[in-house]
């Protein structure tokens, strides 16, 4: 635990530099600290809750699985930042296999057990455990890349099993008995009778809701969600009941309450989701604060505060003395976490960057205090043994004796009021006896640390809240009280109808935004932070924008949307009726022109990272089924939006066909069939424009919308290396992120050669993303003409170690496609001459010519292709690059190795 809580602390500290860490940091908790608690303390209740404690020589086996549940943690921490599958693969299974045989033992011990009235806590424990390898293998798929729409899925459903599921079931059956013991009160007559009837709508929930999630079905999903929620809500009442005899007053019992009323509220914010939006990842993504930090981190500080103090013993002073420690400030700690969780719970945009930046390192300082104050509870649990030790023998045997009370028998005396509980109650004291003598003062200096962190926030940045200079020359307008309801359409073409739109200062501005663009998703994003949310074709979304006291820019925020010009511009009008000055309006064109190219850093000598594939270079024999005489290509085409290393440690979101920057490669002859079925799993819409068909554009390269699907058929009638690429306006940016790919297609009678390969020159424009680690497509960049990697077969790297291959004497063909989006290639390989050359479909140089003549490059405009024939007379390695030196500096280079 102490490993994993450092490991979690440096994220957390060193989290900008760190990649995926929004992911280390999630699961450094729910598998490094909780799925670790869960192992331990669950067996320490079952032993004590069955009254059936394991013989010495079990401990062997409890501490191997922990062993083996480390060792996988290992591997997937190692595997998420590295992008090593294997070892998301491998640490997933072991994590799930240490924790179905601790299931299994539970199971066991259970039924090797005398009947017990608390039986029923020892079963969730094992369903809770069963669950939990279902949950890893979910992850493990999450790990190998999806597209976005099966991500949504596979990830609500690895969700619902892990935390509502293992998680969930494990705190509901601690709660049946720690609750009223933290409390010090009796527990209910009805406690174990709900918890028991419970447990079915509580498992059958978890199982509905991923299934349900796995098959797309959102109806099966709510239902999982419904149930599960019943089973919830008759918990609940149980605790609020128990609670009505004694409030919590201490940090215990303050986290408990407060963790699992953020447990309630995210199954319900979870329904409401799955409701509005559907299998969303994005929206799944903003209930990760409240569950991991409001529900999982204070239920397991929560539990902490009342356990350890209690197993770490030294007598019943001692306990008292460690839970003060423990219990300090507990108020002031319970209201910062909470406030800030709630904060993080907001909508989109309602949080400008720097007071989530301040939120989170409060909220952050204020969890982590638990760990100094642990250290001193654990010093005062140790100095309380040493002095017990030190006493005469003769006080301690009669501290042991009839009338007496040792240690051993406070850790497990039953809680006030005899209810038999697993871990008692130290001895009575005063209600909050552990806890701050003022406990309002403490909540008191909570809300105002909070305010303070959120006013530092705003001061760090106050354009971002709206407070800064665009906000200054409409701040002295009142509010009217008048609200202007504006319907605004996003059409076709990339644009909004109307374009501008004029309000009232003073007014309270609603926009009714539908989408009627056939084909296209879009949003609308004001820079105010109020927003839409993507919108398929024919959805409608209302964005209120509130009082509008100056212009306001707006824009469609799908990649580049914008630069396109689909911009909305909020005209503030004045009681004159003239444009009240000041405001952003006329600004939503623009974009990150100056912002750092994340390539500018990039080692253009290094290896590609782990997780790239080198992609083979070699041009493979045509094959494929012959019907009617004719040679039958069928090809599926998945749209995907995936992360793609394009240099090493630079990696894109990347718009993909078949889950690769740049696609598939199609070779056929002149005569062949191209038969090829287009599925958009992506998020906005996509198309395809095959050079190499002659075919009315009107249908099959039309914009598919997400999860639709398209049929797209044509005959090679000419030779070429061809470009396909896709369609869908604005062009350059879908082909900058990856949309390409060649089709090569021979004429009769090539002559054959040793060895063919084919390399596509393209180029890729970036701007920092959102996430540390990941870059996104600039149109701007496209738009100035300034690539930030120019690669070919979409690497910059790849080629350099592990070069092309040939030996002297060989007819080598390199086939080159220029994909652009901008620009053009003069490939050259130095130390070579090339007695072939063809482009665009003819023959400009071919060998045994009377002028003996050679060529040193071939010159491609964007979307032109071609070939080059050369032998080598000698050994040794040569370089191939764009002769644009500027360009093969970028990355447009890679070697040829030759051998004897």
């Amino acid at each position: 635990m102490r490993v994993w809580t450092a490991a979690l602390l440096a994220v957390v500290l060193l989290h900008r530099w760190v990649p995926e860490a929004r992911w280390l940091l999630v699961h450094l908790t729910t598998l490094g600290l909780v799925t670790n608690s869960v192992l331990v303390w669950s067996q320490h209740f079952t032993e004590s809750l069955l009254h059936h404690r394991l013989p010495g020589t079990a401990r062997s086996r409890q501490l191997a699985r922990l062993g083996v549940l480390n060792a996988g943690i290992v591997l997937l921490v190692a595997g998420a930042p590295t992008g090593w599958w294997w070892a998301s693969l491998a640490g997933a299974t072991a994590v799930g296999a240490a924790v179905a045989w601790h299931g299994a033992a539970l199971l066991a011990q259970l039924r090797a057990a005398l009947p017990s009235r608390f039986a029923v806590a020892v079963r969730y424990y094992a369903a809770a455990a069963l669950l939990l390898p279902v949950g890893a293998v979910l992850g493990a798929v999450l790990a190998a890349g999806l597209p976005d729409r099966v991500h949504a899925r596979v990830l609500l459903a690895h969700e619902a099993v892990n935390v509502l599921g293992f998680v969930g079931l494990t705190v509901a059956g601690t709660l049946l008995t720690l609750w009223p013991t933290v409390l010090r009160t009796r527990m209910r007559e009805e406690a174990v009778r709900v918890a028991t009837r419970a447990l079915g709508a509580l498992a059958g929930g978890v199982v509905l809701t991923g299934t349900g999630a796995l098959l797309g079905s959102e109806a099966l999903a709510l239902a999982g969600l419904a149930g599960y929620g019943l089973g919830l809500g008759a918990v609940l009442v149980v605790m609020v009941r128990t609670a009505r005899a004694r409030p919590p007053v201490d940090h215990a019992g303050l986290c408990l309450a407060a963790g699992t009323a953020w447990w309630a509220a995210t199954v319900v914010a979870l329904a409401v989701l799955l409701v509005r939006g559907g299998f969303d990842a994005a929206a799944l993504g903003r209930l990760t604060v409240p569950l991991v930090a409001g529900f999982l981190v204070q239920v397991l500080l929560g539990a902490m505060s009342y356990l350890l103090p209690v197993t770490m013993g030294g007598g019943p002073a001692v306990v008292r003395a460690a839970h003060r420690a423990l219990g300090r400030g507990a108020a002031f700690r319970v209201v910062v976490v909470n406030l800030c969780v709630l904060l993080f719970a907001l909508p989109p945009g309602m949080l400008p960057s720097w007071v989530r930046v301040s939120v989170s390192v409060l909220g952050a300082a204020v969890l982590f205090a638990s760990v100094p104050l642990t250290v001193s509870a654990a010093r005062i649990s140790v100095a309380g043994r040493r002095a017990a030790r030190a006493a005469a023998g003769g006080a301690a045997a009669a501290a042991d004796g009839p009338g007496g009370t040792s240690a051993a028998a406070a850790a497990h005396r039953p809680a006030a009021g005899g209810a038999g509980t697993a871990v008692a109650a130290p001895p009575e004291g005063p209600p909050g006896a552990a806890g701050p003598d003022r406990p309002a003062r403490g909540a008191l200096a909570g809300v105002l640390a909070v305010v303070l962190a959120v006013a530092a926030g705003i001061a760090a940045d106050p354009a971002a809240a709206g407070l800064g200079a665009p906000a200054a020359d409409g701040a002295g307008t009142a509010p009217t009280g008048e609200t202007t309801v504006v319907r605004v359409a996003a059409r076709e073409g990339m644009r909004f109808d109307p374009a501008v739109v004029e309000v009232p200062a003073g007014d309270e501005l609603v926009i009714e935004l539908v989408n009627e663009d056939p084909t296209g998703v879009h949003d609308l994003v004001l820079d105010s932070g109020a927003g839409s949310g993507r919108l398929a074709p024919g959805q409608s979304a209302t964005v209120e924008a509130g009082v509008v006291g100056a212009s306001l820019a707006g824009w469609c925020s799908v990649v580049g949307h914008r630069s396109a010009g689909m911009t909305l511009e909020v005209v503030a009008l004045g009681a004159d009726g003239r444009p009240v000055a000041g405001g952003t309006a006329g600004t939503g064109a623009g974009g990150p022109a100056g912002a750092p190219d994340p390539a500018a850093a990039a080692d253009l000598a290094a290896a590609p990272g782990p997780e790239h594939t080198t992609r083979s270079p070699v041009l493979e024999p045509v094959t494929g089924p012959v019907e009617d005489g004719r040679r039958v290509h069928r090809v599926r085409l998945e749209v995907e939006e995936l992360d793609q290393e394009l240099a090493p440690g630079v990696r894109v979101r990347s718009w993909t066909y078949g889950g690769r920057y740049m696609g598939p490669t199609l070779h056929g002859e002149v005569g062949d069939v191209f038969e090829v079925e287009l599925h958009n799993g992506g998020t906005t819409g996509h198309s395809v424009d095959f050079h190499a068909g002659v075919v009315a554009p009107d249908g099959p390269m039309r914009t598919v919308p997400p999860g639709e699907a398209l049929t797209y058929r044509f005959e090679a009638v000419r030779s070429g290396t061809w470009l396909y690429h896709c369609a869908t306006a604005p062009m350059s940016s879908h082909v900058a992120a990856g949309m390409f790919g060649a089709v090569v297609v021979d004429p009769p009678g090539l002559p054959p050669v040793d060895r063919e390969y084919l390399l596509v020159h393209s180029e890729a424009y970036l701007a920092p993303g959102d996430e540390p680690g990941t870059a996104v497509v600039s149109p701007e960049r496209v738009r100035a003409g300034t690539p930030s990697l120019t690669v070919f077969n979409g690497h910059a790297t790849q080629y350099l170690h592990e070069p092309l291959r040939a030996r002297v004497g060989e007819r080598v063909r390199i086939r080159l496609l220029a994909a652009g989006p901008s620009g053009g290639l003069s490939f050259h390989v130095v130390g070579g001459q090339f007695d072939t050359v063809h482009k665009e479909g003819a023959y400009l140089l071919r060998p045994g010519g009377p002028e003996q003549g050679g060529a040193q490059a071939l010159d491609l405009a964007p979307a032109q292709g071609g070939f080059v024939e050369l032998t080598f007379a000698e050994p040794g390695t040569y370089p191939f690059l764009d002769h644009d030196l500027a360009a093969a500096e970028r990355g447009a280079r890679g070697l040829i190795r030759v051998e004897g």
